[in-house]
């Protein structure tokens, strides 16, 4: 196999492709040179992976990298996305992907029936909403409607995600869904979990400091981590800490804020409260702490002068200050983003060449998150070979991804059975561990910051079987309910490609869009042999059979033929380990 991306990608390929990606780290390292540095005593050290830094890519703008452009920053490539961004420099895809303009988001609906004889009173608001309209603006506190608008908003996000326009804005909100990470069964209201998400996409390529304060004062947040509970005679330092140590400055080794600071911040936090009436947030001066609060040395001994009456609320802008002062918050946020978007490990000269100028950018950008971005996704660092494939999909990668390259069809005009096949799709993404909307805790996926597997969590006994079940399923039988079908198909995939009727061609471009790692010639032309050829030598058993269609789509013989070995392809494909890779 041909190593492209990760350093110990061809190790993998050489072994049986699901042992391989089950396999735990340490099996996956350089034997050689572990046996040199336990032999000389030494502690092993990772080689320098990249030496390129954040100047402008100027190489090759092929295929290839539209792909990992396009891998990266949204769920899949699409072979019409590919197309599109052909006719367009790296640097102006790069722009349309930050800039281009959203459609108008449409909230979700309600998909669901309240049972009458069940609990919610005859009176509750929710009643009043029709089938197929959206629920959004009509408050409930009845917890069996609520359960059912969670579902509904879980649906309705992964329809987003199928559904997003050429943007990189669907990955960047799942991108802060995990940085802010809040779980809808422990918000249990439907619209502050909506709201939520409103925040998330307000801010998600905005100002990152503005972003925080948003966050801070979400009534979702003041819910999920006891916020609205903090008070001057009872301070909760749940969401003071989790404001530090998850979501502005990290747990690194510049990271030296002390526990003092976590509870002097819990203290200039107290009185905000959430209105049910009309969810959201207020501050309550009557409940803030009007004490003077004192921070540590490394935040240069800063005192926050207690405030009364409304002014209380002003010591939050204080507080957000004194944070954003520490160099430390834009490295942090520096980091993540790299591990999102490029690769888990960050070396010395990552950190010094990639991590360092752009934490100086964001910075001098007074925190704005897109000139950050931009630098990334037009470096040459992000577009060098070594981190090409070197990614595993997550698990909403693989699931949405593979909805959108192979184009699979909904229904439409029927919001119940559309929303049942969008929550379906979700549930397929949480049985692989990532259960959007409900991330496991407040520190989010541990496949984005778990030192030192980080995602190759994603890929384990359980998971990879179930990955692969979903896709054998999505390319044969798909999904039926009510009479309607969702699944992968191969012929329309097939017929997208630029010629079909070439199996060598065939081949090359179907691993093209649906590998993260190129086969090699002899894996190429060995499965062509055997699926697509049937066993035979020549390429006109494959070319006659696909004419043979094309001059009549309606014989059923002719049809089973193609669509037999199509399936078969893509199946064998989707279960490579160079599938689970982007």
């Amino acid at each position: 196999m041909t190593q492209i991306g990760c350093p110990y990608s061809s190790q993998i390929l050489l072994m049986d492709r699901r042992e391989a990606l089950s396999l735990p780290v340490k099996k996956l390292q350089n034997p050689q040179r572990t046996k040199n540095t336990q032999a000389a005593g030494q502690q092993e050290e990772e080689p320098i992976r990249v030496h390129s830094g954040i100047d402008p890519y100027t190489g090759s703008w092929t295929d290839n990298e539209i792909i990992h452009l396009l891998r990266r920053n949204m769920f899949g490539a699409k072979k019409a996305d590919v197309d599109f961004f052909k006719g367009m420099s790296m640097s102006a895809a790069v722009d349309f992907l930050l800039n281009s303009p959203l459609p108008t988001l449409q909230p979700p609906v309600k998909n669901y029936t309240v049972n009458p004889s069940g609990t919610t009173p005859a009176n509750d608001p929710d009643w009043s909403v029709a089938a197929g309209q959206t629920w959004v603006d009509t408050h409930t506190n009845d917890g069996t409607v609520n359960a059912l608008r969670r579902s509904s908003y879980k649906a309705w996000w992964m329809g987003q995600l199928i559904n997003q326009s050429r943007s990189i804005h669907e990955k960047m909100v799942v991108f802060w869904h995990n940085h802010f990470a809040a779980e809808t069964t422990d918000i249990n209201n439907g619209i502050a979990c909506y709201r939520h998400n409103l925040t998330l996409r307000q801010f998600a390529l905005g100002n990152f400091k503005a972003f925080v304060k948003a966050i801070t004062l979400d009534p979702a947040m003041l819910r999920y981590l006891n916020g609205e509970q903090n008070n001057k005679n009872a301070p909760d330092e749940n969401y003071a800490r989790e404001l530090q140590e998850l979501f502005t400055l990290g747990k690194g080794p510049g990271s030296q804020y002390t526990e003092a600071d976590v509870k002097a911040a819990a203290k200039v936090l107290t009185g905000y409260r959430v209105n049910y009436t009309n969810m959201t947030s207020y501050f309550d001066a009557n409940r803030h702490d009007t004490g003077d609060k004192t921070f540590s040395a490394f935040y240069g001994n800063k005192i926050i002068k207690g405030q009364t009456g409304a002014n209380g609320a002003k010591e939050l802008d204080e507080l957000l200050d004194m944070i954003f002062a520490a160099g430390e918050v834009s490295k942090f946020i520096v980091r993540r983003l790299y591990r999102f978007f490029v690769y888990y490990k960050i070396d010395s000269a990552a950190e010094a060449n990639v991590i360092e100028p752009l934490a100086q950018l964001f910075r001098s950008s007074n925190f704005e998150i897109k000139p950050v971005l931009a630098t990334l996704l037009k470096s040459q660092h992000f577009f060098d070979s070594a981190n090409q494939g070197c990614g595993i999909k997550s698990p909403l990668d693989h699931i949405a991804g593979g909805c959108r390259e192979y184009g699979m069809v909904f229904p439409q005009n029927d919001v119940t059975n559309l929303y049942n096949m969008w929550l379906y799709l979700q549930q397929q993404a949480a049985n692989q561990q990532q259960n959007l909307g409900d991330p496991p805790d407040v520190a989010g996926w541990k496949a984005w910051y778990q030192e030192p597997v980080y995602y190759r969590i994603w890929i384990n006994s359980d998971t990879l079987p179930k990955r692969n079940q979903i896709t054998d399923s999505m390319i044969n039988n798909g999904y039926t309910r009510n009479g309607f079908t969702i699944r992968y198909d191969a012929i329309a995939f097939a017929a997208s490609m630029p010629d079909a009727r070439d199996p060598n061609k065939l081949m090359a471009d179907s691993v093209k869009y649906l590998l993260g790692l190129p086969l090699s010639s002899d894996s190429m032309n060995q499965v062509k042999r055997d699926i697509l050829l049937s066993g035979q030598a020549d390429d006109y058993y494959w070319t006659n059979a696909w004419e043979t269609y094309l001059a009549n789509p309606a014989n059923s013989m002719a049809l089973t033929t193609v669509r037999t070995r199509l399936r078969a392809l893509y199946q064998y494909l989707m279960n490579l380990s160079e599938y689970q890779l982007m």
